[in-house]
């Protein structure tokens, strides 16, 4: 097959993805040693490869992670420039090796997934507001009663210093009565 343009060719291998139930994106693009244009491009599958190792699961993240899209899929189209204006297809991989979306209400409508009307998104967010609202004021009434509870621990240590300091002077009065009785028999 051939394109007067590339934007043409990556339109038609988007329709024809759409149509067929997968998304593509673009992999690869070589440019002439010469003066730098693009020369050839290949766009794929998005789930062509693998997910890079700088991504792989670490001991110290705090969100989960990520789910894994990439899986190793060989459907591409590879396209090269010819006489500066034509673009030609050299490679064409029509197989992949994961299920395509067959859940479109008709053929060439991918899948919508999670998209909300205005009213949903603001009845959501009114009721997000009302949850943080609602912990936020019981955050409050248990600051209060850590707070109370503290100034209580704080009123019966001192009491109880309190009461060690009177046994303390007890016990010293009794020591010198019990000094005195010993110094008179």
């Amino acid at each position: 097959m051939t394109f007067p343009s590339l934007d043409a060719a990556r339109e038609f291998y988007y329709e024809y993805a759409k149509r067929t139930g997968f998304t593509i994106r673009t992999n690869r693009i070589r440019h002439s040693q010469k003066n730098m244009t693009i020369i050839g491009r290949d766009f794929v599958c998005s789930r062509e490869g693998f997910r890079a190792a700088k991504h792989a699961l670490r001991k110290d993240r705090i969100l989960p992670p990520r789910p894994i899209t990439r899986e190793g899929c060989k459907a591409m189209i590879r396209l090269a420039a010819r006489d500066g204006s034509t673009w030609i297809v050299t490679k064409f991989v029509q197989v992949h090796n994961h299920k395509l979306m067959t859940n479109c209400k008709f053929p060439g409508e991918l899948p919508i997934v999670n998209i909300l009307s205005e009213e949903e998104k603001d009845k959501k967010i009114e009721e997000l507001n009302n949850e943080l609202q609602h912990e936020r004021e019981q955050s409050a009434s248990f600051w209060e009663q850590l707070c109370m509870i503290l100034k209580d621990l704080e009123e019966h240590a001192e009491f109880m210093s309190i009461r060690v300091e009177d046994i303390v002077h007890a016990m010293g009065e009794i020591e010198l009565r019990g000094d005195k009785h010993l110094k008179y028999r």
